[in-house]
């Protein structure tokens, strides 16, 4: 692998998304729309002394699976879909290089959300005293989850299909994973939403940003196996063709 060409890819991929409307609409614009509008309005009941100390985290998260899922999967799935990751493979930028460049582009892109997302918290009032730590380990095996997962649609679908199921997992991760309103709310269905890397990563976030009670193990451990299981799956089903 060449460090340039990788360093080079990486540069155009961040580019690309902080340059394209519709990428910049699902990783800063909405996630920012949903933090002020429910940290501010009282929509949803959240249990906690101040609205955007619940919002903060699970906003977060959801730029998380607007970068690492939606973003990616949907851009990958359309370059294979007009043949640019084939041609790409005939030139010396190999497809692990061209892979691997839009992994760091999107951890790149997810560093600026960060700092995008806490400051915009901050003015509403939030200030978080758990542990950094913690959250950017949870925020790591949820972009290597939701990476294999777009990587998985994009490589073995349709570039259409993968933009509409790429939306639908996006709206559906949205309603059930505790980043618009308790997954306590959802009743007997909390226990299978936990299940998904979404509600596992909010699981982390919340009491790892907070201080609060102790970060849940099982979900370290959902996170854990779908950061495993994604990209092993992607790996072996993707198609440049």
């Amino acid at each position: 692998m060449s460090w340039r060409a990788l360093r080079a890819q990486t540069a155009e991929e961040v580019r690309m998304t902080l340059e394209q409307g519709e990428r910049l609409l699902v990783t800063f614009v909405i996630p920012i729309l949903g933090l002020v509008l429910f940290s501010s309005v009282p929509i949803v009941s959240t249990g906690t002394a101040h609205r955007v100390d619940f919002f903060a985290p699970g906003v977060l998260g959801l730029a998380v699976i607007s970068t690492a899922m939606v973003n990616l999967g949907i851009s990958t799935g359309f370059e294979r879909g007009w043949g640019v990751l084939k041609r790409l493979g005939a030139t010396p930028l190999r497809s692990s290089t061209l892979l691997a460049a839009k992994v760091l582009a999107v951890l790149a892109v997810e560093v600026v959300q960060v700092l995008v997302i806490g400051a915009i918290a901050a003015g509403l009032g939030w200030r978080p005293h758990g542990s950094a730590w913690l959250a950017a380990g949870a925020g790591l095996l949820a972009t290597a989850a939701f990476a294999g997962i777009g990587f998985l649609l994009a490589g073995t679908l349709r570039a259409e299909v993968t933009l509409a199921l790429a939306n639908g997992l996006y709206v559906v991760m949205l309603g059930i994973s505790g980043i618009m309103f308790p997954l306590a709310k959802l009743g007997g269905f909390a226990a299978f939403a936990r299940l998904l890397p979404s509600a596992a990563l909010t699981d982390v976030l919340h009491p790892a940003l907070s201080g609060g009670a102790g970060v849940p193990v099982e979900g370290w451990l959902v996170l854990a196996a779908w950061a495993v299981a994604a990209p092993v799956l992607a790996a072996a089903t993707f198609r440049f063709e």
